[in-house]
């Protein structure tokens, strides 16, 4: 199976953002610090992903 890139990132950022929201009780600026490290995983995913576009024109 062929995973497209940029897919992993982008996954492994949403995880981390919800991880981060979950322990917003817990110590809230903690939780920012975590939520924007998945954030920052989500947009470099992204970048990959639409970077690494086939064109078939």
């Amino acid at each position: 199976m062929k995973v497209r890139e940029g897919l992993i990132p982008a996954a492994l950022g949403t995880a981390v953002t919800a991880a981060g929201v979950a322990i917003k009780p817990i110590s809230p600026k903690v939780s920012w610090g975590i939520a924007g490290f998945g954030l920052a995983h989500i947009l470099l995913g992204a970048i990959d992903l639409v970077g690494h576009r086939k064109s078939y024109v």
